[in-house]
């Protein structure tokens, strides 16, 4: 008997930077492994994408991959790419690494769309940061704090979702 039973809604939890190679895919990354650990990430529809996406397709960048690497976080088959209109409306979450992707995302955000528009680290009350920096032009110390800042934002995000699911 096909089509008997409906299949419960999928949460969708958009993560953005502003080129989609760093902070936005380790957090896409960091999310879905311990989604997967809670037996969530099936009940998730997990992404991330770019204000600006200036490399489009592109893979995350090699000092994130391999800051994620060393704490088991996945980020193959991430592929940069830019927020588009409908990704307001096919998730429910859509967060932003800083205040000016946050901007950005207010801004291009199309009316009555339902997402709620936050940071990440919103979702980490605990720490005294608000934003997640971009680390793409300093050294190895700034994958590492975005993964430190990602984890501890995750952990609330999970909290927050548990409730809804």
């Amino acid at each position: 008997m096909v089509g008997w039973f409906r299949r419960a809604p999928r949460i969708g939890v958009l993560f953005v930077c502003m080129g989609n190679i760093c902070r936005s895919p380790t957090a896409e990354a960091v999310f879905r492994h311990h989604a997967r650990l809670a037996g969530l990430e099936k009940r998730l529809r997990i992404d991330s994408a770019g204000t600006h996406a200036g490399w489009p397709d592109a893979p995350p960048d090699p000092r994130a991959v391999t800051a994620a690497r060393r704490r088991n976080y996945d980020l193959r088959g991430i592929r940069a790419r830019r927020v588009e209109a409908v990704d307001f409306t096919r998730h429910h979450y859509v967060l932003a690494m800083d205040a000016d992707n946050m901007k950005a995302l207010e801004a291009a955000q199309p009316e009555g769309h339902g997402a709620r528009l936050e940071l990440l680290l919103d979702f980490a009350p605990q720490l005294a940061e608000r934003e997640i920096p971009d680390p793409y032009y300093g050294g190895p110390e700034g994958f590492e704090r975005v993964l430190d800042l990602t984890e501890a934002a995750v952990q609330g995000l999970l909290a927050e979702l548990r409730g809804r699911l």
